[in-house]
């Protein structure tokens, strides 16, 4: 039983989570730092990240707070400069950072379009191009990329979402395909209909809301602590074959 549990177990990896002052983010990165790595976490403005850090360490873990705003590629270098340079190396990115913009397609800002592929799909490669260098120089690492479910359909007033998330699935396995013979794993999570700030305005509305309820398998909405188990198999050596994967954790919409 002791050689399963060192499978999962993360003790001595660094780890960099964006996006994990609230949400999702949030809960993986407490869930790395449980499983025994050391996490950067990195939130949009100074102080947002150090509520997540604080929590990891009240707890026993250790973290460290930083603060990016990746729509800009100089913060997004900075940010891996001063992650890499806390830690010595990173051993796990979780390119989790992420932002919606909604309007119809025809009405659709320009700006908006930019702003959410800045974030969700131009950091992301960005970051792990340039982490990942360091994990190819060391011999291995784990990146883990946020997909969403808009990464295998079209959704609804949000075409820049999507947009983003179609190609966060395209870059996992073009990343995968590269890297795989480096001993790197690139692999993304795809969450369901989970409840976080980003789909405040979804629930409420009532009507949706429950058409989407009424689809889910399972019967309810996720928490960002569904989370949990995914991202640390991903991190882990349990996912050592495991490459360009897009993990759905989505309480059985997928197959319906």
């Amino acid at each position: 039983m002791a050689e399963i549990a060192e499978l999962f177990s993360l003790e001595g990896k660094k780890a960099l989570v964006t996006g994990a002052s609230q949400g999702l983010g949030r809960a993986m990165a407490e869930a790395l730092a449980g499983a025994g790595a050391e996490v950067v976490c990195a939130g949009l403005r100074p102080g947002e990240a150090e509520v997540t850090a604080d929590a990891i360490v009240r707890a026993g873990g250790r973290a460290h707070a930083l603060a990016a705003d990746l729509s800009q590629r100089s913060a997004v270098l900075e940010l891996a400069e001063q992650a890499e340079a806390l830690t010595g190396g990173l051993d796990i990115l979780v390119n989790n950072a992420g932002t919606i913009r909604r309007a119809p397609a025809a009405d659709h800002p320009l700006e908006d379009w930019d702003l959410v592929l800045r974030v969700n799909l131009d950091a992301v490669f960005v970051l792990s191009q340039r982490i990942g260098r360091g994990m190819i120089a060391r011999g291995g690492g784990k990146i883990i990329n946020t997909a969403s479910l808009l990464a295998f359909s079209g959704g609804i007033t949000v075409p820049g979402y999507t947009a983003s998330k179609h190609a966060v699935a395209g870059v996992t396995r073009a990343l995968a395909n590269e890297w795989a013979r480096h001993n790197i794993n690139v692999n993304a999570i795809a969450p369901g209909y989970m409840v976080t700030d980003n789909t405040e305005p979804l629930r409420k509305d009532a009507g949706r809301t429950q058409e989407i309820t009424a689809r889910i398998p399972a019967g309810r909405w996720g928490q960002p602590s569904d989370l949990a188990g995914a991202v640390i198999f991903l991190a882990s050596r349990a996912s050592d074959y495991v490459n360009g994967h897009i993990l759905v954790v989505d309480g059985g919409w997928m197959a319906r």
